[in-house]
């Protein structure tokens, strides 16, 4: 996934994302902040499953199953590119 376009977008602390190049906004929980927060700071797919899975005690399978499906929507609404 080309992390480019997740430099341009703003997000608060508080899950509310904006895109300055559709205008469009949209809300994440606290688990989307974390996610974004990591995939800005350049961490792996694998180091943020193995986060997920320590913070919230589930599954690795779970966590990466979860991961992906978040990051398909951020593709799915022009929030990252492929």
């Amino acid at each position: 996934m080309d992390h480019s376009l997740l430099k341009e977008i703003a997000f608060s602390d508080t899950g509310f994302l904006f895109n300055p190049v559709t205008g469009e906004s949209f809300t994440v929980n606290s688990v989307g902040v974390g996610i974004l927060n990591s995939l800005r700071e350049g961490k792996s797919i694998q180091q943020i499953i193995d986060q997920l899975g320590a913070d919230f005690q589930i599954e690795k399978e779970t966590a990466e199953r979860d991961l992906l499906d978040f990051m398909n929507l951020l593709k799915l609404y022009q929030l990252a590119s492929k």
